[in-house]
C-alpha cells in the first residue's frame, strides 16, 4: 500500500495550446504565448493551465491525440519571432510575398487552420535551420555547444524521431512500412546510409526540437517564479505511424488493434486503429519505455494526466484479420489481459512504474478514469495514490447529483473535459426535474432560488456553478477555457470527423480578455467563486 499524500486544493484551467490567441501568433498559439496567459490565471485567481498534448502530429491530422512520437513537442508551436537565427528582415524574406499574405491572413481567423500554420511555420524553420548550420555550428558558439549537449542527453528518442522525420520527408509522408523493406526493417546497413544520406533534414528535426524544448524551458522557469503550475496530457496510445512503433516494434503488437466494446449507447464498440502494446515484452524489461515517457512527461511539467488510465488495466482488442463481419460491422474483441485478477496486478505494475519515474523528477500522475471503468479500478488507484476525476454532469445516484464536497480529497473536479460541452451549453440543455436536482445541492442554497427556474446561462448562474464546483473536496478543480469565459464553443465532439474539431480558438487576444468588460466580469466571478472556497494559488514545487 501507497502511503496517502494530501495536498493543497488548487484550481486551473484546461485548455489546448493551439486555442490561446495573442497579437504575435502565427495563426495558432505558440509556447511563449503562456506567459501572457499567466497573466489571465492571475487574473482569474487560477494557480494551474492545463495542456492538451503537445506533440507532433501528422500533416493529416489535427488531433493532438494521434502524434508522431510520445516525446517530441510539436514544432508548429515555437514562436519564430523569438529564434535568435531568424532577424526580423530574415523572417520577412523566409516568408516570401505569399507567405507573409497567408501569416496576415492566418491571425484573423476564428479557428486554427493547420495546413496554412504548417506551411509558415516550415519556411521558418528551413530559413533558420540553414542559418543554424552554415553560420553557428561551423563556428562552435554557445548556441551551437547547447544544441549539440541537447541532442546526446535526449538521443533515446532524439535520434529516432529526426531519423523518421527525415525519411517521411523524402518518402512523401508515406507510413514506414511502405518505405523500402531494408528501411522498413531498420537494418543496420540501410540505416547507417541513410543518416549520411539525409544527414541535413535530420540535423533540422533535431534543431527544431531543440528550439522548442529550449522555449519551453524559459516558460517553465517564468511560470515558476509566478508561482503557477502547468498539467500535461499523456495520450493512452501512439499512432501505428509513428517514430516509437517505427524504433521499437517489439514493444507494439502488430496483429491487433486498440478500441473499446461495445455498450448500451454503441452496441458495436470502437475501434481506434492504433498497436495496442506488447504487454508480455514490455514487463519483460520493467517497462523501460514507459517509465522512459513517463519520467519525460514529469520533467516537462508539474503534473500530467494519463488519457484512457483503463487501457493500462486491461486494453481491449481486435484481431486485424478479423475487425469486422460481411456486413461491415465490428467483430468482438478481447481483453488484454483476460481475467480481473491479472488485470488488477497488471494495471498496478503499469502505473506504479510510471508513478515512480515521473515522481524521481518532481511530476505527478493523474488518471483519467472515466467511461465504463471497472470496479476494482478506483480502490486500486487510491491503493496507488493516484487521483481519479469526478465529472459533476455525470457525477449522479440515480436522478439525485453527488454533493461535490463530499468527493475524495484525491481527485479532479470539473464539469466536463474538452470531449464535452462546457457547461454553459450543458446548463441551458437541462430540462425542470435536473435542475431542481442540482438546485438541491447544499452547495447552491444560496443562490437556488435564483437558479432553479432560470433557463439562460446568466451571471448569476455562472457565479453559482463556479462556487459549487469550488467548493469540492477535491484537491484540483479544472475548468475549460471557455468555462472560466462563460463560452459554450466546444473543443471536441467525440465520433465525428471535420473542422470543428480541434481547431477552436479565443475570441479574443489575451490583451484583449483582460481588457473586455464581459470578460473581465467572468474572470471576476471565478476568481470571487474560488477565494470563496479558500482555494490556494498552486505551491512552488523544487525541480
Amino acid at each position: 500500500m501507497h502511503e496517502v499524500t494530501s495536498r493543497p486544493r488548487v484550481a486551473g484551467v484546461t485548455v489546448g495550446l493551439f486555442s490561446i490567441r495573442t497579437e504575435r501568433q502565427w495563426g495558432i498559439g505558440e509556447i511563449a504565448d503562456l506567459v501572457p496567459f499567466a497573466g489571465l490565471l492571475e487574473a482569474a485567481g487560477l494557480g494551474l493551465v492545463q495542456l492538451l498534448p503537445l506533440g507532433e502530429i501528422s500533416g493529416a491530422e489535427t488531433s493532438p491525440y494521434a502524434s508522431l512520437s510520445a516525446f517530441g513537442i510539436d514544432p508548429m508551436y515555437i514562436a519564430w519571432d523569438d529564434v535568435a537565427e531568424l532577424s526580423p528582415a530574415r523572417l520577412y524574406d523566409a516568408l516570401g510575398p505569399d507567405g507573409r499574405r497567408t501569416l496576415a491572413w492566418a491571425r484573423q481567423q476564428d479557428r486554427v487552420d493547420y495546413e496554412a500554420v504548417r506551411f509558415l511555420k516550415g519556411r521558418a524553420l528551413d530559413a533558420a535551420w540553414a542559418v543554424f548550420r552554415d553560420e553557428v555550428l561551423p563556428r562552435g558558439l554557445p548556441r551551437a555547444r547547447a544544441f549539440e549537449a541537447f541532442c546526446r542527453h535526449e538521443a533515446h528518442w532524439l535520434d529516432g524521431l529526426a531519423m523518421f522525420r527525415a525519411l517521411k520527408d523524402a518518402a512523401s509522408q508515406s507510413a514506414w512500412w511502405a518505405w523500402p523493406e531494408a528501411l522498413r526493417d531498420r537494418e543496420p546497413e540501410a540505416l547507417a546510409a541513410a543518416r549520411v544520406a539525409h544527414a541535413d533534414a535530420v540535423g533540422k528535426h533535431c534543431y527544431a526540437q531543440w528550439v522548442a524544448h529550449e522555449q519551453w524551458r524559459a516558460v517553465r522557469s517564468h511560470y515558476a517564479a509566478r508561482g503557477l503550475e502547468i498539467m500535461g496530457d499523456l495520450p493512452f496510445m501512439v499512432g501505428g505511424d509513428s517514430a516509437d512503433v517505427w524504433c521499437h516494434r517489439g514493444q507494439f503488437r502488430e496483429d491487433t488493434s486498440v478500441g473499446v466494446p461495445g455498450d448500451q449507447f454503441d452496441p458495436e464498440g470502437q475501434e481506434w486503429g492504433l498497436p495496442p502494446y506488447h504487454w508480455e515484452a514490455m514487463a519483460g524489461d520493467g517497462f523501460q519505455w514507459l517509465r522512459r515517457r513517463a519520467r519525460d512527461a514529469g520533467l516537462r511539467y508539474d503534473r500530467f494526466r494519463v488519457d484512457h488510465l483503463v487501457g493500462f488495466y486491461r486494453t481491449y482488442q481486435r484481431r486485424r484479420e478479423a475487425l469486422r463481419d460481411g456486413a461491415g460491422r465490428l467483430l468482438p474483441g478481447f481483453f488484454d489481459p483476460a481475467t480481473e485478477g491479472a488485470q488488477r496486478a497488471h494495471g498496478e505494475a503499469v502505473l506504479g512504474a510510471m508513478k515512480a519515474a515521473a515522481q524521481a523528477v518532481g511530476g505527478d500522475l493523474i488518471a483519467e478514469d472515466l467511461g465504463a471503468i471497472p470496479d476494482f479500478v478506483r480502490p486500486s488507484l487510491a491503493g496507488l495514490d493516484v487521483p481519479g476525476y469526478k465529472v459533476l454532469i455525470w457525477e449522479k445516484d440515480g436522478d439525485r447529483f453527488r454533493d461535490p464536497a463530499l468527493y475524495p480529497r484525491r481527485s479532479v473536479a470539473c464539469f466536463g473535459t474538452h470531449d464535452t460541452a462546457p457547461v454553459r451549453a450543458w446548463w441551458c440543455a437541462l430540462d425542470a426535474h435536473e435542475r431542481r436536482a442540482l438546485c438541491a445541492l447544499p452547495g447552491l442554497a444560496p443562490v437556488a432560488d435564483a437558479m432553479v427556474d432560470e433557463t439562460r446561462f446568466t451571471p448569476a448562474v455562472h457565479g453559482g456553478l463556479l462556487r459549487l464546483l469550488a467548493h469540492a473536496e477535491s484537491e484540483l478543480v479544472l475548468l475549460l477555457l471557455q468555462e472560466v469565459l462563460g463560452l459554450d464553443a466546444r473543443v471536441n465532439v467525440p465520433g465525428t470527423v471535420g473542422p470543428h474539431n480541434w481547431t477552436w480558438r479565443m475570441p479574443r487576444t489575451v490583451d484583449d480578455t483582460l481588457a473586455a468588460d464581459d470578460d473581465r466580469a467572468s474572470l471576476a466571478r471565478v476568481r470571487a467563486a474560488l477565494a470563496d472556497a479558500a482555494r490556494e494559488p498552486a505551491p512552488k514545487r523544487p525541480r
